[in-house]
Order: C-alpha cells, then sequence, then structure tokens
C-alpha cells in the first residue's frame, strides 16, 4: 500500500492536536520554510493582552474571545458561555491567502479575517480565568502561529450591554493578507483549494452554518456561498 506523503495527510483542527503542537511540528517538517511565532512569543503576547485589559473587563470571569469563523462551529478550548454579539467597525473578509492548511502552493485558498469598516455579527466565548493562560495558548497557537492575525480588544454589543473582548484582526503587514480581492476570484479559489485541515468550501459551509445556528445571516457569506456552488455545479456538469 502506498503512504501518503506528511504534507498530504489530514491533520483536523482539534484540542488534541493543538495540546500536542501538531499544527507547529507539521509545518516545521512539510514547510521549513515558514516562519513560525515562538511559543514563548504566544506566552508575552498573551500577557501583554492580560495585563492591557480594559477596566471594564475588571468584573468578568475571564476574557471573551470574539468569533466570527471557524472558533464559532469549532472553538477547540473550554467554552464556560457563549453570547450573540456584534462587532462595530470590522468585517468579514476572505483575505488571508493559503497555501497551507486549507490549501496548497498550487491551488491556494483563503481564510477569513476582520479588516476595518462596517460591522460583523458573531459569538462571544468566555474563557474562565481559572484556565485562562492554557487556553488562550491554544487559541493563540491556533490563530498566531504564522502572525497573520493581531489580537486586539474590542467592544462587542449585546442586547444586555457592551462586553470588552478579544478579536484577532488581519494583520496588514504580512506576507499572506491578500485584499481587494473580487468575488469571482474568491469564488474560484473556495471552490477547489483543499489541504490537510480540509476544504475551503467546508469551511465555508460549516461558518455559515454555525452562524445560522445563532441566528446571524451574514449577506457577504451567504453571496459567496450560492456563487461556490454554482460554481462547482457548473463544473461538474461539463
Amino acid at each position: 500500500m502506498n503512504e501518503q506523503p506528511d504534507e498530504e495527510r489530514p491533520l483536523a483542527m482539534t484540542r488534541e492536536v493543538l495540546e500536542a503542537d501538531r499544527l507547529r511540528a507539521h509545518y516545521e517538517k512539510c514547510h521549513p520554510q515558514e516562519r513560525l511565532v515562538s511559543n514563548d512569543a504566544f506566552r508575552d503576547s498573551i500577557n501583554e493582552m492580560l495585563s492591557n485589559r480594559p477596566p471594564c473587563a475588571e468584573k468578568i470571569d475571564g476574557v471573551y474571545l470574539f468569533a466570527y469563523g471557524s472558533l464559532v462551529w469549532n472553538p477547540c478550548i473550554e467554552v464556560e458561555e457563549r453570547r450573540r454579539v456584534r462587532l462595530e467597525g470590522y468585517h468579514r473578509d476572505f483575505c488571508l491567502n493559503l497555501e497551507h492548511g486549507r490549501g496548497t502552493p498550487e491551488c491556494p485558498g483563503l481564510m477569513l479575517a476582520l479588516i476595518p469598516g462596517g460591522d460583523s455579527e458573531g459569538m462571544a466565548l468566555r474563557v474562565s480565568e481559572q484556565h485562562l493562560a492554557h487556553e488562550l495558548l491554544l487559541v493563540w497557537r491556533r490563530e498566531m502561529i504564522t502572525g497573520a492575525y493581531v489580537p486586539c480588544w474590542v467592544t462587542l454589543a449585546t442586547d444586555e450591554g457592551e462586553l470588552p473582548g478579544i478579536a484577532f484582526i488581519a494583520n496588514p503587514d504580512h506576507p499572506r493578507y491578500l485584499p481587494g480581492l473580487s468575488d469571482g476570484d474568491i469564488v474560484h479559489r473556495l471552490a477547489r483549494a483543499t489541504g490537510v485541515l480540509g476544504s475551503c468550501l467546508e469551511y465555508l459551509d460549516n461558518t455559515v452554518a454555525g452562524l445560522r445556528d445563532l441566528g446571524v445571516e451574514d449577506t457577504y457569506l451567504a453571496r459567496i456561498q450560492r456563487a461556490v456552488h454554482a460554481y462547482n455545479r457548473t463544473a461538474r456538469s461539463r
């Protein structure tokens, strides 16, 4: 039986994978050219974020994270509370180039990030103070391993008032940042790209479904999803 090369073997995004830091091990073995952020740098970043909590966060048991993509449907961390929230001033955009994970250099995909302008609805995930350092390390290993995101304190709006939370914003200085793509370019990539973590279409469908379960209908994602499935239907009929 022929074995798959390491770079092609499935690597699910699970808590166990993050606990063992297997994403890092995969990158180091299969993509040694990638510059990765160290665990020490993660801890420094987490400590800096926690030491700069907004005053309104003092009475919260832990920290809220703003989930707007895969954190909605696959957080991989211990969550004490989930709340529907809205973030003003940022919107979702498929603007991060993916040549690994859910894409390849030959068939690159795209990942969602938050960029300035508009607003976005999603889920606030509260991680308790008791488990904060360890759980946030898992989140940083997942979101920050290549430095394509910047963690920022933001204000999340709810029906009961405002909450402080951490959101992962696109890093405009990162080489993966690819803004201004047309819908056609986005659809072409999402319809075709796949990698060790699965396909971009799976990511898109799960994100739309996860938000819908929360009562959120994102018109941008819905438009892209319809176009991707139409693209695939046309491709299959040829």
